[in-house]
């Protein structure tokens, strides 16, 4: 089954968190999992909306999206919320933007975490 990709903006019952420029956080449902979109910067100023989103789902779902396709940075604040959550469920990082690629490269958790190439891909097995 597939869903329409909420974007910042977008009517939708579900989305959560701020709307701003800094860092925005929208969720859905597809299939069997919870999709969680962050759109921004995160690090220790940003992060609790997104912290919340992902806590709640690892709460309520086997298996958790991170949309990460729209972050425009993230530093150790975003990694280590990660990892926490990795613990929790099964977290699916899709399409992880070029920083945060690097970020979780140099780090090493790009060998830790499940990263995938789509959010259709990474809901859907």
């Amino acid at each position: 089954m597939s869903a329409a990709r909420p974007t910042p903006g977008t009517s939708n019952e579900q989305a959560k968190g701020p709307v701003s420029k800094a860092a925005a956080v929208l969720q859905y449902e597809w299939d069997a999992a919870w999709v969680i979109v962050a759109y921004g910067e995160y690090d220790a100023a940003t992060i609790e909306p997104l912290a919340e989103a992902l806590k709640v789902a690892s709460t309520k779902y086997s298996k958790v999206v991170l949309d990460a396709s729209g972050l425009t940075f993230a530093d150790s604040t975003l990694l280590n919320l990660l990892l926490q959550v990795h613990a929790m469920t099964a977290l699916r990082l899709a399409e992880p933007a070029p920083q945060l690629q690097r970020v979780l490269r140099l780090t090493g958790a790009d060998s830790v975490l499940d990263v995938r190439d789509s959010v259709e891909d990474a809901a859907a097995s």
